[in-house]
Formats: structure tokens, C-alpha cells, sequence
């Protein structure tokens, strides 16, 4: 919904400005540039130079250097004393030296010495939080005390001040509860605390090297105690392995007796469950009973093969025989009782041969021959025919055999079902009893490697020294020249610092005001005004007087008066005034000045800023005291920030946001960003009035959302046009809606304010 509804007017279009913008806005630039000079009606005269204006909030930098440069004395004598105060202090304190040394942490466990599990794996590189506790290692309170009784720290009145006596001063401060009270700590804890003070330990970056320091007075001293703290490092790892190692031993050593009663005890256990189940063991680790069956089994098999095999030979033979075909059995053709009949049998068939070739088939010879075949074949088939009797009696004999071995393979059966509840308890017991064993083997083999990592002298540890402490001629504390430095300018910046506050504290600091009125007098008759030190000038806006109600020639009330009490009223309203929507029909630059002349009202008193969605006005950019500022469409183009596109105005204390430099989209405008631009300003402002111009192309919703409306029409418009024109403005959302009676011209919304010194 756009705000465009007083187009229609009943008199006439309304929106039509008055006075061409080519023409106005370079007059109002020159009304608002004339504004911004203060005006002081005074004759020249040859008196006292002038003093540039200051603006409020703005830091004068000359007067600035004019006070250093005046009160030089107060800067140059403490630095000085400082300078000489630091020199005599680090010549007066004792100095210490410092020496160093390095450690290397990189495993240097020997593979044969590792236990039999580990030696084929890879050792991993330590990482950084394994490096830092070495470092705590280092720093470790065991270690301390070592390194002190060792040295003799104790003795030295360096690290036990009691033995060379408390200054007073100290005293004093531990009475106070300053400084700790030496007498109040045992020795111990005074050496401790002395040695932790000179000592520094920590782990080189992105390596693994350990840097011990070590400081003291005496150079051989640091050296010494540096070189000793590595190797009691070194000693402390060594001795911790070896203690690892005794506590191993020892274990292993209590668990491995146990281990050898528990074996002891399962295997006896075993042994007798085995008597007295008769589960004893025979060959290849088999039960008798298993392998009796297995043995019976295997007869068994033989006895069906010889079955079957004389069963097939003697059908085989009888079948030859029924069919009176030729016997070749080899069972029929080995036998010694076959095998004469058959040669004779072959040489009478020579002979029959041999006569046939010459002798008839009916000769006497020929059928002798032939008789004494027939008797041969009759005779090897009668040797055939016992041969198959023979075979069919040893198939009745293996099964017989087969019987009795199935018999004994069944009851062998159901003797073996009987036994093997028992012989599963005894796999568990013999289970049993090898677990224990192997857990004694392997406890006894890791005593016999825990005993001589143990026995030996020297064990491997983490680290090594790569760098031994040297003794140092230079001292490391005091570092004089920095600590002269230092001292020398601290003192000069904060003497500074100091002059300057006093000074900013004074140039802020509330004074009597002076007005200067217009005075006439002659050429040589001047108003002379005796200048402060600091003389600063500034718009009488900046502590408004209250306007009185002024007449116009008409004896109407002007329009300031009119705006004034309309400031009045929305200072009343509160926080329900905070949004204020100024719009209107008027020609010209009507509008925006209302804003203006409203706005500065009300900032005299509060914090207030007014927006320009208008655009068409030039009088924003010569009111502001940056004009070529971005606005808000550079804000919604993300090309300038919230402190960019606010500045002030000449005149007063009042804010100004412009909608946006020459040729910007008026569609950025009806962004919806534009609002939350607006609540944004309403969270740091009392007061926020929008210059809407005719309002002709902005969201209702931007201007009226918790809005209070201040129209300002055209001088033209009659009554009930501006009533008509209120009905709608509530209609469309605004909270209250007032009309001015007139707009601000402006010849009176830029008179020249008077000019006050401070």
C-alpha cells in the first residue's frame, strides 16, 4: 500500500511542487551555508587576533601542543629522574647468569631388551602432550630436592635468605601482608621457592627437544645445577624402569608358585577322574574303548569285501558252467588241479588236428581223439564246479565273520555311549588343567624377562643429552638497557598523558557564557571582547534559549512558535513520540525544513536524528557537515556502515542521515531492510523523524509502523481538505497526526543563529 491517496485531492493535485527544484535548492544551499557562519556585528578594529571557532566535541590539537610545549618542565624533570632512578637500579641489582641444556626425548629402548610380544612392532613417535609431561618431569618436586641436597642449595644464602638476614623492609611488608613472611616457611620450602624462581624448563616448538635453564649469581653455580638437573632426569627415568621392572618380578614371582600348586592340583585331578572312568589312553591319544571300536570297524569292512568277493567269483563260475561256455576263471585256470587236463586237452587237440588232415571224421583214430577231449572237458568242468563250492563256502564263512564282528561293533557302541559323560568331564578337567599350564609358562617366561631388565645397570631411558650447560660470562638479568628504556618512557608518556588530561579537563569544563549583541556604534567605536586563554566559538544552538511566541503581519502565530510547541508536546508524549513522520503537500522545500526547525527543537534536550527519504532536497547535504556522506542506499548496497552514512548538523547537536549521494535507485528505498535500518536507529535515539517528502512512492508500513505524522500542507489547501487529508493519515496506521497551520519558509527556518563564547 503506498501513501499516494491525497492525489485526488478536492481542490487540486497537491503533490505538484510550487517552485522548480533547479531553482530552489541552490538557494537554499546558499541560505544553509550563510546558517552555518556565526554572525558577530562587530566592527574591525586593530585589537587582539581572532580565534578560530571550535566545533562542539572537536579537540584542539594546537592548544594541545601549546600546553606541552608550556609545561615542558613537568614532563623532562620526571623522565629525567626516572632515567637516572632506572640507570642506578639495574647497576644496584645483583646479577644473574644462565646456562642451559637440552634433552632429546626419542625412545632410545633397546629391541632386544623389549619383551617377546613387542619386538616385532613398531614403536610410535612420542607425541607433543608426551613431550610436555616430560617437561612436568623436569619440573617435578622429587627431582628438586634431589638437586638441592645434591648441590647443597641450602647452604648458599641465594636461595635461603634467612641466612643472611631479612632487610627491614621486607619485614615490613610481610606485615602488611604485602610479601610472604620467610620466618613463616620451613627451609625447605624457602630453597624450593627460590629454585623454582631461577629455574625454567619447556619443550622447543615442533620438536622434541627439552630446554633446561638455570640461573644464579654464580655462573658455575648455573652451569652446574643445569647439567645436574639432566642427568637426574635421566637417573629418575632409569630408576622408574628398574622400579618397574622390581615390581614385575616380584609379582610374577608370588603368582608363578600359585600357578604351579593350580597345575599341580587339575592335572591330579584329571589322572584320577581317568583311573576311575577307565578312560584310559591308547595309541595316537585315542580312548581304549574308541580305539578297540575302530579296530572291530575295520575287520568288519574286511569280512563284507571277502563276502562279496567269493559271492561274485562263484556266480561268476556257475554261470559259465550253465551256459557250457569255455571256463577262464582265473580262480579255474591257476588251480593245480585244472591246469594238466588243460594241456593235455590242448595237445590231443594238436593231434586231432595233425589226423583230420588226412583221416576221415568216422576213423577209429579220429573218434579216439575226439572221446579223450570230451573226457578232459568233463573233467575241467568237474574241477570248475568244486571251485565254485569252494568260493560259495568262503562267502558263507565271511558271513558268519560279518555277524559276529557286528555284533561286537554294536555292543562296542553302547559301551561307548555309557562313557561319554564321563569323557566329556575329563576333556574339561585335562582343559582345565593345560590353561593352567600355559598361564604358568607364560608368567614364568615374562619373570625370567622382568628379572633381567631388572639386574641391568643400565637402562634404557626416553631421552639424551644433546647439549650440556656452559658456564655463561654475560649476565641474563638485569636486562639494563631495556629496563632503562622502558622505565625512561613510561614515565615520559604518562607525565604526558597527565598534562593532556588536566588540559582536555579543562578545555570541557563548564564557563561562564557571554552573549555578544549587535552594537551600533561609530567606525571607530568597536565592541571589544577581552579573549579567555582558550576562547571557543559556537552556535547559540547548542544552548537554545526558549523561543517566545512570535506574530506575523497578519497577527497570526508563526511557525515557529507553532513547531515549538508542537516539540513541546512530543517531548511530553515520551517514548510514544520516538518516531515522528513528517509529510506533506507544501511546495518547495517546505518539508524539509519543518524537519529541520522540529528536529532542532527537540535535540536541545535529547538525542535526535532525522532521515531523509525524500531525496529531492539539497537542504540535508548543506545543513550536514560532511556533504558528500553516503545515505541509506549505500547502506542497503552494503557499501557504507551505519558510522559513514550519520553525521551532525552545523548548527546543532542534531544527527543527520541522508537517503544517499547524487543518482541513487529510489527503489533501495522500499527495501525492507530500510526498516530494520529505522528500528535500529529507534534503539539509539530518543527521538527519529522521518523526512517523507509527499510520501508518494515509500511502504506505508515503513512510516507509520508506532509513527506519530506531521503534515505540512500547501498554503493553498482549504479546510476540509486538510481534515479529509488527517482522516485518511490515521486510517492508513499513524498513532496521531498533526497539521501545521503553515509551512516553514525559509528566510525564517535559516536565520543566522548569535554568536556566544564559552
Amino acid at each position: 500500500m503506498r501513501l499516494a491517496f491525497w492525489r485526488a485531492g478536492k481542490d487540486k493535485a497537491v503533490i505538484e511542487r510550487a517552485v522548480s527544484k533547479s531553482k530552489a535548492e541552490p538557494k537554499v544551499a546558499e541560505a544553509m551555508l550563510a546558517e552555518a557562519a556565526p554572525k558577530v556585528e562587530a566592527k574591525p578594529a586593530p585589537a587582539a587576533p581572532k580565534q578560530a571557532p571550535v566545533e562542539s566535541g572537536d579537540i584542539d590539537l594546537h592548544a594541545l601542543g601549546a600546553v606541552l610545549a608550556r609545561k615542558r618542565g613537568w614532563i623532562i624533570v620526571p623522565t629525567v629522574l626516572a632515567l637516572v632512578a632506572s640507570i642506578a637500579a639495574v647497576n644496584l641489582v645483583t646479577p644473574r647468569y644462565k646456562s642451559e641444556a637440552r634433552i632429546l626425548i626419542d625412545g632410545r629402548e633397546n629391541v632386544f631388551l623389549r619383551p617377546n610380544s613387542d619386538r616385532t612392532e613398531e614403536r610410535q613417535a612420542l607425541d607433543a602432550e608426551a613431550v610436555t609431561s616430560q617437561v612436568q618431569l623436569v619440573l617435578s618436586r622429587d627431582l628438586a630436592r634431589e638437586i638441592i641436597r645434591k648441590n647443597k642449595l641450602a647452604e648458599r644464602p641465594e636461595f635461603d635468605p634467612v641466612l643472611q638476614g631479612i632487610s627491614p623492609l621486607k619485614s615490613l611488608a610481610a606485615m602488611v601482608g604485602i610479601g610472604r613472611d620467610p620466618f613463616s616457611m620451613t627451609p625447605e620450602e624457602r630453597v624450593l621457592d627460590a629454585y623454582y624462581e631461577r629455574l625454567q624448563a619447556y619443550a622447543v616448538d615442533k620438536s622434541r627437544v627439552i630446554v633446561i635453564e638455570f640461573q644464579s649469581a654464580d655462573p658455575d653455580l648455573a652451569a652446574r645445577v643445569a647439567n645436574s638437573i639432566a642427568d637426574g632426569y635421566l637417573v629418575l627415568q632409569q630408576d622408574a624402569r628398574q622400579e618397574q621392572a622390581k615390581n614385575a618380578s616380584q609379582w610374577y614371582a608370588g603368582r608363578i608358585d600359585e600357578l604351579r600348586r593350580n597345575v599341580s592340583e587339575a592335572e591330579a585331578k584329571a589322572e584320577d577322574f581317568r583311573s576311575k572312568s577307565s578312560l584310559f589312553v591308547g595309541t595316537n591319544n585315542t580312548t581304549l574303548s574308541n580305539q578297540q571300536m575302530g579296530e572291530v570297524n575295520t575287520q568288519l569292512n574286511n569280512a563284507r569285501a571277502l563276502k562279496a568277493d567269493a559271492e561274485a567269483k562263484a556266480r561268476l563260475i556257475r554261470e559259465m558252467l550253465q551256459s557250457g561256455k569255455p571256463i577262464e576263471a582265473s580262480e579255474v585256470l591257476n588251480s593245480e588241479s585244472i591246469r594238466g587236463p588243460s594241456q593235455q586237452r590242448v595237445q590231443l587237440r594238436a593231434q586231432l588236428a595233425e589226423q583230420s588232415s588226412t583221416l576221415l571224421g568216422n576213423h577209429p583214430r579220429i573218434k579216439e581223439l575226439k572221446a579223450q577231449l570230451a573226457d578232459l572237458d568233463n573233467q575241467i568242468r568237474d574241477e570248475a564246479a568244486k571251485i565254485a563250492r569252494s568260493l560259495e563256502n568262503d562267502a558263507r564263512f565271511a558271513s558268519g565273520r560279518v555277524q559276529e564282528l557286528s555284533a561286537s561293533l554294536e555292543q562296542l557302541k553302547k559301551q561307548a555311549t555309557s562313557t561319554n559323560g564321563q569323557d566329556v568331564q575329563l576333556r574339561a578337567l585335562e582343559r582345565e588343567a593345560k590353561a593352567q599350564r600355559d598361564l604358568l609358562e607364560t608368567y614364568l617366561a615374562k619373570y625370567r624377562e622382568a628379572n633381567t631388565r631388572e639386574t641391568i645397570d643400565t637402562a634404557p631411558t626416553d631421552g639424551r643429552i644433546i647439549s650440556r650447560a656452559m658456564v655463561s660470562n654475560t649476565p641474563a638479568y638485569p636486562k639494563k638497557l631495556p629496563i632503562v628504556l622502558i622505565a625512561t618512557i613510561a614515565t615520559l608518556l604518562l607525565s604526558s598523558g597527565v598534562v593532556v588530561t588536566g588540559e582536555l579537563l579543562r578545555q570541557t569544563a563548564p564557563r561562564a557564557v557571554a552573549v555578544f549583541a549587535p552594537v551600533q556604534a561609530p567606525v571607530r567605536q568597536e565592541r571589544v571582547v577581552q579573549p579567555f586563554v582558550e576562547p571557543i566559538v559556537a552556535p547559540v544552538v547548542e544552548e537554545p534559549a526558549p523561543l517566545q511566541p512570535e506574530l506575523t503581519a497578519d497577527g497570526d502565530v508563526s511557525e515557529f512558535s507553532e513547531i515549538e510547541r508542537l516539540a513541546d508536546s512530543l517531548r511530553a508524549a515520551g517514548p510514544a513520540a520516538k518516531k515522528v513522520t513528517v509529510l506533506g503537500t507544501a511546495s518547495g522545500e517546505a518539508i524539509t525544513l519543518s524537519a529541520l526547525t522540529l528536529a532542532r527543537h527537540l535535540a536541545r534536550d535529547a538525542r535526535v536524528i532525522v532521515v531523509d527519504l525524500a531525496g529531492s532536497s539539497l537542504t540535508i547535504a548543506a545543513v550536514s557537515v560532511d556533504a558528500t556522506a553516503p545515505g541509506l542506499a549505500e547502506l542497503m548496497q552494503g557499501e557504507a556502515s551505519f558510522a559513514q552514512i550519520i553525521t551532525r548538523d552545523k548548527l546543532s547537536r542534531l544527527h543527520l542521515a541522508m537517503a544517499g549521494r547524487p543518482g541513487f535507485e529510489r527503489s533501495l528505498l522500499q527495501s525492507p531492510r530500510v526498516t530494520l535500518a529505522i528500528d535500529a536507529l529507534l534503539r539509539a535515539y530518543d527521538h527519529v523523524l522521518l523526512d517523507a517528502g509527499s510520501a508518494s512512492d515509500l511502504p506505508a508500513e515503513l512510516l507509520t509502523a508506532h509513527a506519530r505524522a506531521v503534515v505540512v500542507p500547501d498554503a493553498s489547501m482549504t479546510q476540509d481538505a486538510r481534515t479529509l487529508m488527517c482522516e485518511q493519515l490515521t486510517a492508513v496506521g499513524f498513532s496521531e497526526v498533526t497539521m501545521l497551520s503553515r509551512p516553514v519558509q525559509p528566510s525564517n527556518a535559516l536565520e543566522t543563529p548569535s554568536v556566544v563564547a564559552a
